[in-house]
């Protein structure tokens, strides 16, 4: 009797060290076996909103229709360079990705109103525009400030904007 008593005891000891010890992590996702060959999607990639072009947007804001000249006006356009450099650098350089998106070809992505109403009306734009909301979420969510330009600072701004050429080195 004492042979089984040492017995079991060893056996109950071996089987307390044998399932302690390590944990197994399980594996919690149910595995379906098929005969099919299973392809794996991959999410599509959205394009990035400061490569979207849509120029049929206008945005939400005080400006609906604006047609614009053939030619530049230069002194508005130098009018706007120096409203730019004053009220937008902090946050915009004219060629590269800053805090906020270059205007370098912004006018092949997006309609003069949308600009327009982009700069006089950030606010409104990026709550309710999905094309600002999108900037915003590319953009880290930093917001453009409201610079309370008038109309026609922000119209010489834009004229600005389409005098904007690649940097050449």
């Amino acid at each position: 009797m004492k042979h089984i008593i040492k017995l079991l005891m060893i056996f109950v000891a071996a089987l307390l060290v044998s399932c302690g010890g390590k944990e197994e992590k399980k594996d919690d996702k149910i595995k379906l076996s098929t005969n099919k060959t299973e392809t794996k999607k991959t999410p599509e990639k959205k394009e990035a909103a400061s490569t979207t072009v849509d120029l049929s947007n206008k945005g939400i804001g005080p400006i609906k229709e604006l047609k614009l000249p053939e030619s530049i006006d230069q002194a508005m356009a130098t009018a706007g360079e120096e409203t730019f450099k004053l009220k937008c650098m902090a946050c915009h350089k004219p060629t590269k990705k800053f805090i906020g998106p270059a205007p370098l070809g912004v006018l092949e992505r997006r309609s003069p109103e949308w600009i327009m109403n982009m700069i006089l009306n950030p606010e409104e734009m990026t709550q309710n525009d999905p094309l600002a909301k999108a900037l915003l979420i590319e953009y880290n969510g930093s917001p453009m400030a409201n610079q309370s330009l008038t109309e026609e600072e922000a119209r010489s701004i834009l004229e600005y904007f389409r005098t904007i050429k690649p940097e050449t080195n």
